[in-house]
């Protein structure tokens, strides 16, 4: 029992160690992997090391079957810590695009998101005069009071299930205040009238929303007469005009959020200190990228949380899959090992040669892994609920540093299965060993 509980403890110790060397840039690890390409090269020990491990490669092909485990299991865990964590990376990507530091967003005190928030028509007239809004060309505040509304629309995946799409309300202003959202396709709704202009990931996405298609939302017909792009979460919005949406959704003259075009990205505390003074409304005010900053926060820190954790769950199935074909390949070798270590070979090339076996190995896995990964899920469409209960159309991002990741967590992988029958290789009996020739 003694023995066990301090074998699970060094094995804790080693998954420890996974975590921590997943966390190390990449310029330690290339001088590591310098200074041991430096001591296999110059050292002594070091050719005698890369030399047993040349004898350990070249049968390689006599333990096929064994060997894919290792490839195999590790690309597995490569592929779905990557997949995942691309996922949370692409859905916080796609969010904090939609925000920026010249843009302010105003909403009722304590709410946190405009679904939760709701503006009256004096709050609108004394957001919109506040100082540090920009101003057109007519002296006009350049400021967007919008309304938020959520409508089911069957997705083109599944057209027997209904998603949360939402719709947003504006007016002309809007246009001034998100520039990145341009017409591709037809035309801009028309103010008073049920028209509508579609996200291009929107469009993608779900059922019914191609150009001049009729739209049924509460209860009235709406007409799709425009789709455009915008690069950001708007993208998986419909836009109407605001007094039509408010109609036919029985808001009055009420809004969710009025966001505002600064004068500059430092009148924005001018901007925040007069609203938040001012006794008449009770508001938050945040720079649209802090906003959509934090609407991403909260899910993608759960999706890596989730993506890390199947991580080291397979990552433990993959060690114990080295540790077991590294330890047959140890006992096959045994009688060479022993032979070796007659002539005069000490443990230290015995114990790295076995260690590089099974690092090579776990690395030719993390490059499969991240290459399948890269090759299928880079830039792959998907959707999921966002802060006002709506999807959101985002694509996965399988960017260089998430797989650099993966291949860390390859090697890491690789050193901890390869670990334990590497040291039983170097322990092991050369008498015993020989009397079996």
């Amino acid at each position: 029992m003694k023995k066990f509980l301090s074998g699970l403890g060094l094995f804790s110790i080693l998954v420890a160690w996974l975590i921590v060397w997943t966390l190390l840039p990449w310029f330690v690890i290339l001088g590591l992997a310098i200074l041991l390409a430096l001591w296999l090269v110059i050292g002594r020990s070091g050719r005698r090391a890369l030399s047993v491990t040349r004898v350990g490669l070249s049968t390689l092909a006599e333990r096929l079957g064994s060997t894919a485990v290792i490839v195999i299991g590790i690309a597995g865990v490569v592929g779905v810590l990557v997949a995942l964590l691309a996922m949370g990376e692409g859905l916080s990507a796609t969010l904090q695009q939609t925000g920026s530091d010249d843009t302010a967003i105003v909403l009722r005190g304590g709410s946190g998101a405009e679904s939760n928030s709701v503006l009256t028509r004096d709050d609108i007239d004394v957001i919109e005069q506040a100082p540090g809004i920009a101003r057109d060309t007519q002296g006009k505040p350049v400021a967007s009071a919008e309304l938020v509304v959520v409508a089911n629309v069957p997705r083109k995946s599944d057209p027997a299930t209904d998603a949360n799409v939402e719709i947003r309300g504006v007016g002309d202003e809007a246009w001034q205040v998100w520039p990145k959202v341009t017409i591709v396709a037809g035309r801009k709704f028309k103010p008073g009238l049920r028209e509508l202009d579609v996200g291009q990931a929107a469009q993608r996405q779900f059922v019914g929303l191609d150009l001049g298609k009729q739209l049924k939302l509460a209860g009235q017909e709406w007409t799709i007469v425009g789709v455009f792009a915008s690069g950001d979460s708007h993208e998986s919005e419909l836009w109407g005009d605001s007094k039509s949406v408010a109609s036919a959704y029985r808001r009055g003259s009420s809004a969710e959020s009025v966001t505002g075009r600064l004068a500059s990205p430092q009148a924005f505390d001018r901007f925040k200190a007069s609203l938040t003074s001012d006794p008449r409304i009770k508001v938050d005010v945040s720079t649209t990228r802090d906003y959509f900053n934090k609407q991403s926060e909260g899910l993608s820190k759960v999706i890596r949380v989730v993506g890390i954790t199947i991580g080291v769950i397979m990552a433990i199935g993959a060690i114990f899959g080295a540790l077991n074909t590294m330890y047959a390949a140890v006992a096959t070798r045994a009688r060479e090992i022993a032979t070796l270590r007659a002539i005069g070979f000490r443990g230290l090339p015995v114990v790295v040669s076995v260690l590089l076996e099974t690092m090579l190995l776990a690395l030719l896995g993390g490059v499969i892994g991240a290459a399948i990964v890269w090759l299928v899920f880079n830039g792959y469409t998907a959707s999921t609920l966002g802060g006002n209960f709506s999807q959101v159309v985002f694509q996965f991002r399988v960017t260089p540093a998430l797989l650099w990741n993966g291949i860390k967590w390859a090697l890491a992988i690789g050193f901890i299965g390869g670990l334990f029958p590497a040291m039983r290789a170097a322990r092991l009996p050369v008498t015993a060993a020989l009397r079996e020739l």
